[in-house]
């Protein structure tokens, strides 16, 4: 119990110092940011360990369809707005100096003023079979390959199916994150900056947005392809204008 009490004393402790000193500790400048990282880095190669740091080249944090997609959903809702600009600024930074990808998950750390990056974790709810059914009933004779996928250069109508209400981009209430600094807000800046690393993430590999929600990409286009050959199969012996029938040969081509 003792433990407990000193635990919770010496968070309330820091929360303290946060707070008083609001200015200086949640808002170090980019030097320090970048200072911090980079002494990370050496501490982490130091043990052997490799990290995946975000890296942003250029004004823009993203430049893909399916980076800016991601983004543009995060931006849609009003819940996240007053920390994502801090969050861009973070990333931009390089103080994403980790992110890890996984089935429904993100691991990452954030780089602060302290030399200690701060852990975070973003969950995203799995899809549901029904959801991921529909999916693909919407996109049989949409999708004709791979590449087109990864490209994000399909009509506009399946891009509504990714990022609208019911679609493959998670909503609000889908994500849940946390973080170990001593930020109380829902989302802090570091969460932030971890969520546009996610859409840098995309940029590289359109993949890992599948991967992320816990969808076979192979599978996907695969029972895609299936659907859209069906559907031919079940009309091979229907009829078509188009069909030129033998007796009509004389008229159409001239032939004696």
């Amino acid at each position: 119990m003792m433990k407990e009490f000193r635990a919770i004393r010496k968070e309330r402790e820091e929360m303290g110092r946060y707070w008083n000193d609001f200015t200086n500790y949640s808002q170090p400048d980019t030097g320090k940011l970048q200072g911090n990282a980079k002494a990370t880095a050496r501490r982490e190669k130091a043990k052997g360990k490799t990290l995946e740091p975000v890296v942003i080249k250029g004004r823009k944090i993203v430049n893909s369809w399916w980076g800016q997609a991601w983004c543009n959903n995060l931006e849609r809702y009003a819940d996240f707005e007053s920390r994502l600009e801090r969050g861009k600024r973070y990333v931009r930074t390089g103080a994403v100096v980790d992110l890890k990808i996984q089935k429904g998950k993100v691991t990452a750390r954030v780089q602060g003023r302290r030399k200690a990056p701060y852990k975070v974790e973003v969950r995203i709810s799995p899809l549901s079979e029904e959801r991921c059914q529909f999916a693909i009933r919407k996109c049989a004779k949409k999708i004709e390959n791979l590449e087109l996928l990864l490209q994000g250069d399909f009509p506009e109508e399946l891009k509504e199916l990714f990022q609208g209400e019911e679609g493959l981009f998670p909503t609000p209430k889908e994500i849940s994150f946390s973080c170990s600094c001593p930020d109380w807000a829902l989302m802090c800046k570091h969460v932030a900056a971890v969520l546009y690393g996610i859409g840098a993430r995309f940029d590289e590999n359109p993949l890992l947005f599948f991967e992320l929600r816990g969808i076979d990409v192979e599978r996907f286009i695969d029972v895609t392809l299936g659907s859209r050959v069906e559907a031919m199969l079940q009309n091979a012996d229907c009829a078509s204008e188009r069909i030129i029938r033998q007796d009509n040969w004389e008229d159409l081509f001239g032939v004696l």
